[in-house]
C-alpha cells in the first residue's frame, strides 16, 4: 500500500562529474570568429552579428534600399504570404537539392548574385566568396562593380563556376573590352543589369556620407574607435577600389550616374548577344512584357528583380510578379528570382512559385561581415540545411518536384490564396 509520507531526497554537496555534465562549457568558449559563426542559426543571427562588426556606414550600405524603402518591405512580405501545401507519408529519407541552371549542375537552386564594392564589406572581397560559392557547387557572379578583376578572381579561385555581371556604360568601348576579359577568362554565363539608367536614390547612403573608398572625417574617428579590427583590416590591405576602372572619390550614386548609359535600349541587347557566345541572362526585369521581349532579342535566361529595392521604390514585388513571367516565357528561356529571400523555406518557396533558381545578394554579405570566408560559408550552410528541412516538411524527395502545387501566393488586398 502506497505511503502518503512525502519523499525525501538526501543533500549532498555536488561532484565535479556532476556539473560537467549539465555545464555546457562551449558557451565559455573564447570568442574566436568559429564560435560566433556557429552561434548564427539563421540568416538573421548572421545579421546582427554583421552589423556589430562593421561600420554603420557598411551595414546599411547592403542593409538599405531606395528612398522610402517600401520596396525592401514588399519583398519580405511576400514571402511570409507564401501559403505552403505539404504532403504526407513520401519518402524523404534522402532529399536532392542540385538543378541543372543553365546548361550545368548546381549543388543547390542558388546563385550568389553581383554586389558592388565587396571589399569594403570585408577585405577579402569577392575571393572569400568566390571560394565559398566553389566549394558549395554553385554559381558566384562577379560584379562590373566589384573590387577583383576578372582574371585575378580566376586566378585565386580557379576551380568554381564563374559568371559575370555586365552594366551599359556609355563608354561602350570599356564595355565590350570587359565582355572580352571576361570570356578569355573562362566565365560561362554573362548577366547583363538593365535597371539601372540612373541610380537609385538610397537615403542612408547620402545620410551615412558613404563614399568609394570610404573617407576618415571626424564622424569616422569616432567609428574607428568602435570597429578598430575593420579600419585596421582596410588600412593594412591593398587599397579599396574599382577592377574594372580607375579610382573614384565620391558617393556611389554620383559614380553610377557618371558610368551607365540612360540611353540604352535593346539593340545593345542583341549586340551583346552576338559578342556573348554563352549563356545571357538579363537581370531586372519587372513586367510580363519586358521578359518576352528580352526572350525574343536572344536570352537565355531572366532575373526578375527590381534590384533588392535599391532603384525605384514601390517598384513591382519579385515574387509576386514571377508566375506570370514564368508562364509567359515557358520553356523559351529560364527565370530567376532575387529580392527578399532570407530563408531556405523563401528558396524552397520561390521554386514552387515557378522560379528555376534563386539569387541571393545581402544573405551572403551578411556572412562576409560576420566572419569573413567562413562567414560565407556559414550562410549556404544555414540556407542547405533550412532548404533540406523544408523539402522533407513537404513531402518533396528532389528539387525538380517541387514546382507542383506545393506552395501558393497570398493576395494581400483579400487576404486569399492564387495559383
Amino acid at each position: 500500500m502506497a505511503s502518503d509520507e512525502p519523499i525525501r531526497r538526501r543533500r549532498r554537496l555536488p561532484r565535479w562529474s556532476d556539473l560537467t555534465d549539465v555545464i555546457d562549457l562551449r558557451t565559455f568558449a573564447p570568442p574566436t570568429t568559429e564560435h560566433r559563426l556557429a552561434r548564427a542559426r539563421s540568416l538573421g543571427d548572421l545579421r546582427a552579428i554583421a552589423r556589430r562588426r562593421v561600420p554603420r556606414a557598411v551595414f546599411d550600405y547592403v542593409d538599405g534600399g531606395a528612398e522610402s524603402e517600401i520596396s525592401l518591405a514588399r519583398a519580405r512580405a511576400a514571402y511570409r504570404d507564401v501559403h505552403f501545401h505539404p504532403a504526407v507519408l513520401r519518402d524523404v529519407s534522402q532529399v536532392e537539392l542540385g538543378r541543372v541552371l543553365l546548361g550545368k549542375q548546381s549543388e543547390l537552386p542558388v546563385v550568389l548574385a553581383p554586389t558592388g564594392y565587396t571589399r569594403m564589406m570585408h577585405h577579402d572581397g569577392e575571393v572569400a566568396v568566390a571560394r565559398a560559392a566553389a566549394r558549395a557547387g554553385i554559381p558566384y557572379t562577379l560584379s562590373t562593380m566589384g573590387t577583383t578583376s576578372v582574371e585575378d578572381l580566376v586566378a585565386a579561385e580557379p576551380t568554381g563556376r564563374k559568371w559575370f555581371q555586365l552594366y551599359l556604360w556609355r563608354d561602350r568601348a570599356a564595355g565590350e573590352d570587359l565582355v572580352k576579359r571576361a570570356l578569355a577568362a573562362g566565365y560561362d554565363t554573362l548577366m547583363l543589369t538593365v535597371d539601372t539608367p540612373v541610380s537609385g536614390a538610397r537615403l542612408r547612403d547620402l545620410r551615412n556620407g558613404l563614399t568609394i573608398p570610404p573617407m576618415i572625417g571626424p564622424r569616422t574617428l569616432a567609428d574607428m574607435a568602435l570597429h578598430p579590427r575593420w579600419w585596421a583590416n582596410l588600412l593594412t590591405t591593398d587599397p579599396l577600389s574599382f577592377a574594372s576602372f580607375g579610382s573614384w572619390k565620391g558617393t556611389a550614386a554620383e559614380l553610377a550616374d557618371s558610368l551607365f548609359d540612360p540611353g540604352a535600349g535593346i539593340d545593345d541587347l542583341r549586340r551583346l548577344r552576338d559578342a556573348w557566345p554563352h549563356s545571357l541572362v538579363v537581370k531586372g526585369i519587372q513586367t510580363v512584357e519586358d521578359a518576352r521581349m528580352v526572350v525574343d532579342a536572344g536570352a537565355d535566361g531572366v532575373v526578375v528583380s527590381n534590384h533588392g529595392g535599391r532603384q525605384l521604390d514601390r517598384a513591382a514585388t519579385p515574387l509576386r510578379v514571377l508566375p506570370h513571367v514564368r508562364a509567359a516565357v515557358g520553356d523559351r528561356a529560364e527565370v530567376f528570382v532575387d529580392g527578399g529571400v532570407r530563408s531556405g523555406a523563401d528558396v524552397a518557396a520561390a521554386i514552387a512559385l515557378g522560379a528555376t533558381g534563386v539569387l541571393v545578394g545581402r544573405a551572403y554579405l551578411y556572412g562576409l561581415m560576420a566572419g569573413g570566408e567562413r562567414g560565407v560559408d556559414r550562410a549556404l550552410d544555414i540556407l542547405r540545411t533550412e532548404l533540406t528541412r523544408t523539402l522533407r516538411l513537404l513531402g518533396v524527395a528532389e528539387i525538380d518536384a517541387l514546382p507542383n502545387g506545393h506552395a501558393t501566393l497570398g493576395d494581400p488586398a483579400a487576404g486569399n490564396a492564387q495559383s
